[in-house]
C-alpha cells in the first residue's frame, strides 16, 4: 500500500485527491493545512493520519512513500524543488508550474537528483476521453482532422477563491486551470502542438475567465480548444471531424449543457458517430481517475519509477508552452510557434 503525504486540503486536496486516494486503496499518513478545521476534516476522512501545518513538517514525517501537491499553483513549481531536494517522490497538481521554462527547470532538478516525479493530469484517465481516444484508434470516423473540445460554465459571479482572485503570475486564470486539461488531451490523442492562435479576455476575474485556441499539430490535425466561465449555453464537450464520419459527446460528468438532442441514451454510452442524418451510440470507456495513483504505486515498486510514471512530466512543459504562446498570441494577435523548452 503507497504511503501518501498530502500537501494541502482545501478543494482540491479534499474534494478531488482525497476519494481518489481512498478507491485506488492508498494510505494517507499525514496531511498539512493551516486550516484547524481542515486539519479536523482532514483526521475524520483519514483516521490516524498525522495533520501538520506546512510542507516543511510534512517531509518530516517518517515513511512517507509519495508527496502530493494539492497547492495553489503559483507555489507549484518552488514546492516541487523542496519536496525533490527531501528525496521523496512528488507527484503535483497540474500545472506543474506557471510558464514552461519554470517548469523545464524543475524536471531537470528532479532527473538530476534521481528523485521520481509526475504530474496530475488525472483527466487523461476520464471514461469520456477514453472514448474519444478509442473513436481515435479504431478508425471510426477515418481520419481525424479536427477536433473541437469545450469546457464551458455558467459563472457570472466568480467563486471567491484564490484561483480567481490570483493573477496569472500566481497561478490563477482558465488557461492554468482548465487549459491545462484541454490541451494535455488534445497532445494525447493528436501528438505535440506546433502553432497555436488564441484570444483571452478577463471579463469577471484578475486573470482570465475566457479563452480560445487553435492549436495546429505536428501531425496536421486541427485542434479547437475552448473554456469559459460565462457560457450561459455550455456546448458540446466534444465535436471531432474526420474524413469518413463525424464523433459528437454532449454529456460530460459533473457539468450541464443544453444540448439535448445529442443527450446519451444510457449510462453505458458516451457520445454519438454521426455520417450526415446517421447516427450510432458509442460505448462507454471503462477508466477512472483513480487508474493514475494505481499506475503511481506501481512505478514506485518498479526497477525504474521515473519512466513508469504514468504522466511524463515533460508532457507538463509541453503543455505550459503551448499555453505561453497561447498568451503572446492574444496579445500580439498573430499566430505563435510553440517553443518548448529542450530536456
Amino acid at each position: 500500500m503507497m504511503r501518501v503525504a498530502l500537501a494541502g486540503f482545501g478543494s482540491s486536496g479534499q474534494t478531488i485527491h482525497a476519494p481518489l486516494l481512498h478507491e485506488a486503496g492508498c494510505e494517507v499518513i499525514a496531511v498539512s493545512t493551516r486550516d484547524p478545521e481542515r486539519a479536523a476534516a482532514a483526521r475524520t476522512e483519514f483516521p490516524g493520519t498525522t495533520a501538520v501545518e506546512d510542507l516543511t513538517a510534512l517531509l518530516a514525517v517518517p515513511g512517507v512513500d509519495l508527496v502530493v501537491l494539492a497547492t495553489p499553483s503559483g507555489a507549484h513549481a518552488s514546492q516541487v524543488r523542496t519536496v525533490i531536494d527531501a528525496g521523496i517522490a512528488c507527484l503535483v497538481d497540474k500545472p506543474l508550474a506557471v510558464d514552461a521554462a519554470s517548469a523545464a527547470d524543475v524536471v531537470r532538478h528532479a532527473a538530476a537528483s534521481g528523485v521520481p516525479l509526475t504530474v496530475f493530469h488525472n483527466r487523461r484517465y476520464d471514461p469520456e476521453h477514453a472514448t474519444v481516444a478509442r473513436v481515435v484508434a479504431d478508425g471510426l470516423i477515418g481520419t481525424p482532422f479536427r477536433y473541437e473540445t469545450r469546457w464551458e460554465r455558467w459563472r457570472p459571479v466568480p467563486k471567491d477563491r484564490w484561483r480567481e482572485n490570483a493573477s496569472p503570475a500566481d497561478g490563477g486564470g482558465i488557461l492554468l486551470d482548465l487549459h491545462s486539461h484541454l490541451v494535455d488531451a488534445a497532445v494525447q490523442l493528436f501528438g505535440p502542438i506546433a502553432s497555436v492562435f488564441a484570444t483571452v479576455a478577463a471579463h469577471t476575474t484578475l486573470a482570465e475567465d475566457d479563452a480560445f485556441l487553435v492549436c495546429r499539430h505536428e501531425s496536421g490535425v486541427v485542434s479547437h480548444l475552448g473554456a469559459t466561465a460565462l457560457s450561459g449555453a455550455p456546448g458540446p464537450r466534444v465535436r471531432m471531424l474526420g474524413t469518413t464520419g463525424a464523433y459528437v459527446m454532449a454529456d460530460f460528468t459533473g457539468e450541464t449543457h443544453v444540448w439535448t438532442g445529442q443527450a446519451d441514451a444510457d449510462p453505458g454510452q458516451s457520445g454519438w458517430l454521426y455520417r450526415g442524418d446517421e447516427r450510432e451510440p458509442v460505448a462507454r470507456g471503462t477508466s477512472t481517475q483513480a487508474d493514475l495513483y494505481r499506475a503511481v504505486a506501481a512505478a514506485l515498486e518498479s526497477a525504474d519509477p521515473q519512466a513508469a510514471m504514468p504522466v511524463d512530466p515533460w508532457d507538463a512543459v509541453h503543455t505550459l508552452a503551448v499555453i505561453d504562446a497561447a498568451r503572446e498570441s492574444a496579445a500580439q494577435e498573430r499566430v505563435v510557434s510553440v517553443r518548448t523548452p529542450a530536456r
